[in-house]
């Protein structure tokens, strides 16, 4: 009866630092905040907004321009929320913040956002794209290559509240 009333409280005493496990990351504060949705880096410029879709559509034109873009956050970096993958459609792209000046939420995946950066094609090698899947919590393929990814760099994201 000892062992087991020992083993209850000791998986009692464990909860606590299974549930602290899934909770949401959050090392950048909202720049600004109303009861719908928070800003993170800076104040969401006014303006009109742009599908991810669109603009990986017009890739060229579009490199090295400053943009507003809605899209969906379908993975987030789960060590602090240092980038997070956008994805509208088949169109997808990696978001980093500007000068690595703040994070988003770990918990952000599933949501829609609307950010402001500099939307870029560019290279990516073999050992980069390993290093994001491990930051993302996945195991990388033995078979990556190098290539390229289209990337935002934010200086603002407006994340929904909830």
């Amino acid at each position: 009866m000892r062992t087991r009333i020992a083993f209850i409280l000791a998986a009692f005493a464990l909860l606590p630092l299974s549930l602290a496990a899934d909770e949401a990351i959050r090392l950048s504060e909202p720049v600004v905040a109303t009861e719908a949705w928070e800003d993170f880096g800076a104040p969401l410029p006014e303006g009109p907004t742009r599908s991810l879709a669109e603009v990986v559509a017009e890739a060229e034109a579009m490199d090295g321009q400053d943009v507003t873009v809605a899209t969906e956050v379908v993975q987030v970096c789960r060590k602090k929320g240092c980038f997070f993958i956008a994805r509208d459609g088949q169109a997808t792209a990696r978001v980093t913040f500007r000068d690595y000046e703040f994070f988003v939420p770990t918990d952000s995946a599933g949501k829609q956002v609307v950010l402001a950066g500099t939307f870029e094609r560019r290279a990516i090698s073999a050992e980069q794209a390993a290093h994001y899947a491990e930051d993302l919590g996945e195991t990388p393929p033995d078979d990556l290559e190098d290539g390229f990814e289209y990337a935002i760099v934010a200086d603002a994201v407006r994340i929904p509240r909830g």
